[in-house]
């Protein structure tokens, strides 16, 4: 087993899941980068690859889809051989594979194993035997549950590698707030003006907020603190966006489809706060020190805002969506055994007003 990477200057850093996922792994990436002057390159998912270029620990990207997470597609078998030709050629020092406790790391291994990088560390439950040089027995979640960012870094800290700065980061371009300002005015919504953001779209049905209380909740917000109410999303969450912006009425605003990831980030930091449910958007809340009230889904007690001011509204996932893995399902019982019934208006007004006075975040 090898125990010094102090000589490994070039490290792949496996994370093929969702936006939010990468972003929190950046702290951990940071450690690799300082702790050994490495150059650090990310593997990662379609979805997560636009995040990746706002993070500053991170130098180059390699873009896969893998077939054991989830995708949008099918994914071509042709591209396990492209990919562990491209990671030869690459000559990596080291790989290091991040996972959240329910996934098992040895198919994303095998890629590393096959690419024949010499060093590669992972959690693991199970002995990998030769696939991992590396090899950290996983305690989560039977032993112990830590938040996402601290496993991340424990990981990496097994074989030298810490940082002072545990925060999540992301840098923009100096001109991003302009073009986000631009793009408000022409929207006629006065930028003197503090907003709120309301981002209603998740990526899995079980996480999702009831458009009336999205509908209560936005009148609640205009109605008692006078802000103006931006509700966001992608191009593909616009319709959504205009519905409620209808049904919330004046002091609302669509914004689905309008801004560039890098706006996106740009308008967050911007903002007096955001109500959100437990998606990406809550990590670029954290990652900008913007305050945030997250509806959260019990899924994973992990994925809650990493050092930033948050007020977190749990509820619970109905059973005939609850997920399929044995070790989610062990989770759920040991900490969600008591039915939460989804937050109302009053609860999020109330949670909001308790954030910005607690935070001084009036602006």
């Amino acid at each position: 087993m090898f125990n010094n990477w102090q000589d490994c200057k070039h490290i792949l850093c496996i994370r093929p899941d969702n936006m939010g996922d990468l972003l929190m792994t950046g702290p951990a990436l940071r450690a690799l980068k300082t702790s050994f002057g490495a150059k650090i390159t990310v593997l990662t998912s379609s979805m997560a690859a636009g995040i990746a270029r706002f993070m500053p620990e991170i130098d180059e990207v390699i873009t896969c889809d893998l077939p054991w997470v989830k995708t949008e597609s099918p994914v071509d078998v042709s591209i396990f051989e492209q990919t562990v030709a491209l990671l030869k050629q690459k000559q990596f020092d080291a790989a290091v594979i991040f996972t959240v406790y329910s996934q098992n790391p040895l198919p994303t291994v095998i890629l590393a194993y096959l690419a024949g990088i010499p060093r590669r560390l992972a959690y693991c439950r199970e002995n990998p035997y030769l696939l991992l040089t590396e090899w950290v027995p996983d305690k989560e979640p039977y032993s112990i549950i830590k938040h996402q960012v601290r496993r991340d870094l424990d990981l990496v800290g097994s074989v030298g590698a810490s940082t002072e700065d545990e925060s999540l980061n992301l840098k923009i371009a100096t001109d991003a707030k302009e073009r986000v300002i631009s793009k408000l005015q022409q929207k006629s919504i006065n930028t003197d003006k503090p907003w709120l953001i309301l981002h209603p779209g998740v990526s899995e049905v079980k996480r999702q907020y009831p458009k009336k209380n999205w509908v209560d909740t936005g009148h609640s917000l205009v109605n008692e603190l006078g802000y103006q109410l931006l509700i966001t999303g992608s191009t593909g969450e616009k319709q959504l966006t205009e519905d409620l912006q209808k049904a919330i009425g004046k002091g609302s605003y669509a914004m689905g489809g309008l801004f560039t990831l890098e706006e996106f980030i740009a308008l967050i930091e911007m903002a007096v706060a955001v109500v959100s449910v437990n998606t990406g958007t809550v990590h670029i809340a954290a990652a900008s020190g913007t305050p945030c009230v997250v509806l959260y889904a019990q899924t994973n007690p992990q994925h809650t805002p990493w050092k930033a001011p948050n007020c977190v509204l749990p509820f619970s996932v109905p059973q005939n969506l609850q997920s399929n893995n044995e070790v989610i399902r062990f989770v759920h019982e040991q900490l969600y055994k008591e039915f939460v019934p989804i937050p109302d208006s009053e609860q999020v007004l109330k949670a909001v007003k308790t954030l910005l006075q607690t935070n001084l975040a009036y602006r």
